[in-house]
């Protein structure tokens, strides 16, 4: 059986160093082949050299210029011959073979097109990551004071998943499909730079009568810092995503 797994970088020299070993040393010596690519968008930083002298191993594809996370995992998808293909961020790690259990499951469950871990903090908390699909009461009303358990809705956080459950909302973090059914779906959507395509691409699963899995037995770690939220360029890229969603789904509240 052959897995591979994109990474898509830029600017991550603070996190791409644990995600690659981790994510290499689980998958060594297993009985599967496992193959990674990082794809970066042209990055300023000491991504490339931590890559190229750490862990030559790894299929780097190098960039000219920023084309956005999901055009950088979807030049990856196209290239790549495998089985089962794995979206992962620069700032996930891992200690236990959340790979190979997650195609396991995939193996056995014809009917699931995409399936994601749970997510948890680098303290071992678990991130309560979106499981419904966006709303503006979801997304916009829910940052406001008072409507924090909108945020609890929209995780369903208060209803502690300990089961695999079907969720209408993939994570772009880290998640895991057929190879051959990412290319049927072409990916990620060109719409979006940055933010909302994993939400979009959900949306799509489901349209095709697919199933998208929360597996909560096996987890990821995902140092989340939100940086790019922080500034006013970033904003404007997630508000911009977030109309382009809301403009081809339709604008539920």
């Amino acid at each position: 059986m052959k897995i591979t797994g994109s990474v898509v970088t830029y600017n991550n020299d603070k996190t791409i160093d644990k995600c690659l070993e981790t994510v290499l040393g689980i998958t060594k010596d297993k009985d599967y082949d496992f193959s990674l690519y990082v794809y970066d968008n042209a990055s300023t930083d000491d991504t490339i050299s931590i890559i190229t002298s750490k862990y030559p191993q790894v299929k780097l594809i190098k960039s000219d210029e920023n084309k956005g996370f999901g055009a950088g995992h979807n030049a990856v998808i196209k290239r790549v011959r495998s089985d089962y293909h794995f979206v992962i961020n620069p700032d996930i790690f891992v200690d236990e073979d959340t790979f190979g259990t997650l195609v396991s499951y995939l193996e056995s469950h014809e009917d699931t097109g995409l399936i994601t871990p749970k997510v948890l903090n680098t303290d071992g908390t678990e991130q309560h990551l979106p499981k419904y699909c966006p709303t503006i009461r979801y997304v916009i009303i829910s940052k406001f004071p008072g409507f924090k358990y909108l945020r609890r809705r929209y995780t369903r956080q208060d209803e502690g998943l300990r089961e695999p459950t079907e969720i209408e909302f993939c994570t772009g973090c880290f998640f895991g499909a057929r190879t051959s059914y990412l290319k049927k779906m072409r990916g990620f959507s060109n719409r979006y730079f940055m933010y909302c395509e994993d939400s979009d691409l959900s949306k799509r699963v489901m349209k095709d009568g697919k199933k998208i899995i929360f597996y909560p037995d096996t987890t990821v770690y995902h140092n989340w810092q939100r940086d790019n939220t922080g500034n006013l360029k970033g904003i404007f890229r997630f508000l911009r995503s977030l109309l382009v969603f809301f403009k081809k789904w339709g604008w539920r509240f």
